[in-house]
């Protein structure tokens, strides 16, 4: 609950406010009772009809007035809980924006999505409608059972009898509405990953006619999460009718003990009318305790839940002395560098005293076998990752004493596994543009060897291309999240096999295009293909963690080793391919 006091303090003017109108609204609903009282005695004595009559026009003008203030109060607490689950979802969403890869690596998307959407409502829920009971209910116990004390002190004790069993019943489902909510809430979350995971990889399932296992198997998830929703279900539909018979035990009493005192004249009708009013006033707030409970309990599950996503730390931040370089030539040096990835129980080593220097305008080429480590290298340089030990200098300065946003403006990384949004090509491709420049847009699109293709589409730039891409081929989307470095116009330009699917002479001349347009700015290119990238300034050959070669193509190729196999044998390999 400690989160929140940041955000009840934010609004705190509102729930103040809101608290005010409350304590009027109790006010006013307090007085019908006596107001009944009293109409009631002076019938009992005689009184002038038009006295009546003033009792119930007073009635009327509070219950106008009642109503009117108590819309004022939920306006304000409502309101003031919808501006708290917007700031709060809003700040949840900024900190998973920070929080680095390797923690969504550990994570489902599915889960995280429903606890940005469902707990926060659950939060704002508690915020709303429950603070709203939480106040309410001990102003008008205060109210009732001081003015019942005041009217026969006796029958008031009488009447509160039944309330030690109704405190007793909020305890003893207090418990079982905690477990029972956060059992749903991850049942909830499961089928939330179960439904984003399967609709993500709708292609895969179909292509393998595997609908009927995969529905077989969301039956089963969604079967566990109706069990959990009964069983909580079940608490509650015992828990309401419960506590609706420990309060009507109180108005049993007076009824009872409090009808006596009318007949035996020690007590009269109106005080008697104005006890069962006043209890039946305290029967809703009584009432409600069972549902703010059940509120109550859902909001401290979906608030233990977001904790644990705020408590993730970031790995990877600015250094608290951070300074941007006044002007980022491009000059990149892996010094010693070393990397391992960690796991609870043990560590696995990629990367092992990596060296090299790029200077400014130069291309460097990384090649080697799968899993070598050089998607490790390329990660590395936006700082997706930190080294476990080593350095590496963006001209001559550590990385790790860069601003990040510094850094990863001037260091653009375009991975092997595309990813678009589902929105037009030319927001796509101006993604880091604000606004969208449609002349750089058309200009990295063309670099990018995609601009006849898009032409061709009836709507060119202003097609809409669906999630992650998915109406356009794999080589279409490489080479527009290509043609969103390009736009960025970055110092530095990273590609990670990022052309692996396009064939081998567009991508020879994509990246002959690139030399020209990034003429002066520094490039490093990841391929499997050796022939795209012969024209490199420096090549260095990967394997098994380890630079092993470097030079140019034809040094390379003299001395006989590791990338002279490697290119003969993909040289044959294409020779095959063309038979």
């Amino acid at each position: 609950m400690g989160r929140l006091r940041g955000y009840l303090w934010r609004y705190r003017r509102r729930y103040l406010a809101g608290g005010a109108c409350l304590l009027v609204t109790a006010s006013l609903a307090m007085s019908v009772p006596y107001l009944l009282k009293q109409a009631i005695d002076a019938v009992e004595q005689g009184q002038p009809y038009r006295n009546v009559l003033v009792f119930a026009a007073a009635i009327i003008a509070i219950a106008l007035v009642q109503g009117l203030v108590r819309t004022c109060s939920r306006v304000l607490i409502f309101n003031a809980g919808r501006d708290v689950e917007y700031d709060l979802r809003n700040d949840l969403f900024a900190h998973l924006q920070r929080l680095p890869q390797s923690y969504y690596h550990a994570q489902q998307t599915g889960d995280l999505m429903s606890r940005l959407v469902n707990d926060v409502t659950a939060v704002r829920l508690l915020l709303g409608p429950a603070i709203l009971n939480l106040v309410n209910t001990p102003i008008y116990y205060v109210y009732a059972v001081s003015i019942m004390l005041s009217l026969d002190a006796t029958l008031t004790l009488m009447a509160l009898l039944p309330y030690p069993l109704l405190l007793w019943l909020v305890k003893y489902y207090s418990r079982q509405l905690m477990e029972g909510t956060l059992h749903v809430q991850e049942r909830l979350a499961e089928v939330s990953s179960a439904v984003q995971e399967n609709l993500s990889g709708i292609h895969v399932v179909q292509s393998y006619v595997a609908e009927a296992a995969e529905t077989a198997k969301f039956e089963q998830i969604n079967r566990r999460f109706l069990a959990d929703s009964i069983e909580l279900a079940k608490v509650r539909g015992r828990m309401f009718p419960a506590m609706k018979v420990a309060s009507s035990l109180g108005t049993l009493v007076v009824l009872w003990y409090g009808g006596a005192h009318v007949i035996s004249g020690r007590l009269s009708l109106g005080d008697l009318v104005a006890f069962i009013g006043y209890l039946a006033l305290l029967a809703w707030p009584t009432m409600a305790l069972g549902w703010m409970l059940s509120v109550l309990q859902r909001g401290r599950a979906a608030l233990q839940r977001l904790e644990h996503i705020f408590a993730a730390v970031p790995e990877i931040r600015d250094a608290p002395d951070a300074a941007p370089l006044p002007l980022v030539r491009g000059r990149i040096e892996f010094r010693n560098v070393d990397f391992a990835y960690h796991t609870p129980h043990n560590g696995h080593q990629v990367l092992d005293n990596i060296s090299f220097t790029v200077e400014p305008g130069q291309q460097l080429a990384l090649v080697g076998r799968t899993g070598s480590g050089k998607s490790t290298i390329a990660r590395l340089l936006p700082r997706l990752a930190d080294v476990s030990a080593g350095a590496i200098l963006l001209d001559g300065r550590d990385i790790r004493t860069l601003p990040l946003q510094q850094l990863r403006r001037s260091i653009a990384f375009v991975p092997q596994d595309p990813f678009l949004f589902s929105d037009t090509i030319a927001d796509n491709v101006g993604f880091v543009l604000d606004p969208v420049d449609q002349a750089a847009v058309e200009r990295a699109a063309q670099a990018a060897g995609i601009a006849d293709e898009i032409a061709a589409f009836r709507y060119g730039y202003d097609t809409i291309i669906g999630e992650r891409g998915i109406t356009l081929s794999g080589g279409q989307r490489q080479r527009l999240t290509l043609a969103r470095a390009i736009a960025a116009a970055p110092q530095v330009l990273v590609l990670d096999d990022a052309l692996a699917s396009v064939d081998t002479r567009t991508e020879r001349r994509i990246l002959r295009a690139l030399r020209e347009i990034l003429h002066g700015r520094t490039s490093i290119v990841i391929a499997h293909r050796i022939s795209t990238i012969q024209d490199a300034d420096m090549i260095a050959v990967v394997d098994d963690g380890r630079i092993v070669e470097v030079g140019d193509h034809n040094a390379l190729l003299a001395r006989a080793g590791f990338y002279a196999d490697l290119y003969r044998q993909q040289s044959l390999e294409e020779e095959l391919a063309e038979l």
